[in-house]
């Protein structure tokens, strides 16, 4: 299988509401807008998109229909997440884990959208000598 284009789909009840979120703290815009449907991307790579479905739509499976965007983490990696980290707090999102180095190699801090979903925001950084053997040589952060 060749993938063309992967994204994930938030299923909420409140579409507009969840799209205008993304839309208003991380630089998304809509490609495709619907009341039941938007499909975003980032104003700053067209390779990063995001898309908002109603959860109530006849396109899910009779039995996932219903169901919300709960239990997933959105990871955005970013060139200076202390710029992202003081405009989020500027902006008064929630900062569910304040801004931290893990030596895994990563500083990161974690918010979350209107429906609980989960946004972890990261720079790589440098890991530890204890994590940097468990890295393919070319997926080492520097």
């Amino acid at each position: 299988m060749k993938c063309t284009q992967y994204y994930p789909v938030l299923m909420t009840s409140d579409v507009a509401g969840t799209a205008r979120f993304y839309q208003e703290n991380f630089s998304f815009r809509p490609l495709f807008q619907a009341d039941w449907y938007v499909h975003l991307q980032s104003a700053e790579d067209e390779s990063v998109n995001l898309a908002v479905l109603d959860r109530s739509h006849d396109t899910i499976p009779a039995e996932a229909r219903g169901a919300g965007a709960g239990g997933l983490i959105l990871n955005f990696e970013v060139e200076d997440v202390d710029a992202v980290y003081e405009r989020a707090r500027g902006k008064g999102l929630p900062i569910m884990l304040a801004l931290r180095d893990e030596a895994f190699g990563q500083r990161h801090f974690i918010t979350r959208d209107p429906n609980g979903v989960l946004i972890d925001i990261i720079t790589p950084i440098p890991p530890s000598a204890e994590f940097l053997a468990q890295f393919a040589p070319e997926a080492v952060p520097e």
